[in-house]
């Protein structure tokens, strides 16, 4: 099992969280398609919940709230974020000001975990920072019901290539997999740790996101389980270059994809 236990390079997607209505239905939808275990937190951390996988962190549930911890009205969609690692969120917030990012939340304390931000990219996709202290952000990656990989989809691959590379020290390489052509991977060092690809692919009116996919042993049963319980599948199994992989949203419309993939692809 691929563990983590220090703080993940600058530019890695390093943390994932969701933010959705209703979040002990989140909680137990999630449970029982992966394994994962969790539960509503106390009210000084928002009831925010981090669940595990046999014993390790994998990602956080939020229920969507105002700062003044009422109900939104109307309730925003339910989205998955990605988190990438940064050594300093209030630095790397600057860099994305000078080159076009606007700041969705501004850097915040997390007790004495680390520090938070979130932020839109120049074509609109929402990501986060996280700077970490006492906790690196997932402890499990590259296994059935982790994280395993991390895409950007925009409409513009080039500008958002130069944002995230002058804000963050992630490189965009054109990937060098046979059946990956047009696609881009980021290269933190001489690692990919991302990709990223062009909207031109996804169905009209899809807004630039960052997509999470998590890694499962059967991609068939998953989908099968996860519309059992009430998920939409929204591209059924199919195979491709780097595995099997299908695209849902669950039952409260937050998209996820899963993969049986080739190779392990989050870096560890």
């Amino acid at each position: 099992m691929p563990e983590k236990n220090t703080p993940y390079l600058a530019g890695t997607p390093c943390w994932i969280d969701l933010m959705i209505p209703d979040q002990q239905a989140a909680i137990d939808f999630y449970r029982d398609l992966f394994g994962w275990q969790g539960e509503i937190g106390p009210p000084e951390t928002g009831g925010y919940a981090v669940c595990t996988l046999k014993g390790r962190p994998v990602a956080g549930i939020m229920a969507a709230m105002n700062p003044d911890g009422s109900r939104p009205d109307p309730m925003p969609p339910a989205v998955w974020t990605t988190y990438l690692a940064t050594e300093s969120v209030d630095d790397t917030l600057g860099k994305a000001g000078d080159v076009g990012g606007k700041v969705v939340m501004p850097g915040m304390d997390v007790m004495d975990l680390g520090r938070m931000a979130v932020v839109a990219d120049p074509q609109g996709a929402v990501f986060g920072l996280w700077e970490a202290k006492s906790f690196p952000g997932a402890g499990t990656v590259n296994e059935h019901g982790a994280l395993i990989w991390s895409e950007l989809s925009t409409s513009d691959p080039e500008a958002a290539g130069r944002f995230y590379a002058a804000t963050l020290p992630m490189n965009p390489v054109p990937s060098a997999m046979e059946g990956a052509e047009g696609y881009t991977e980021f290269q933190v060092g001489d690692r990919a740790v991302g990709g990223m690809m062009n909207l031109d692919q996804a169905p009209p009116g899809t807004p630039p996101h960052w997509m999470v996919y998590f890694a499962v042993d059967d991609v068939d049963s998953v989908v099968a389980a996860a519309a059992r319980a009430g998920a939409t599948v929204l591209a059924p199994p199919f195979d491709m270059v780097a595995g099997r992989m299908a695209v849902l949203a669950d039952p409260q419309g937050a998209v996820f994809s899963v993969i049986a993939a080739t190779v392990p692809q989050q870096p560890a």
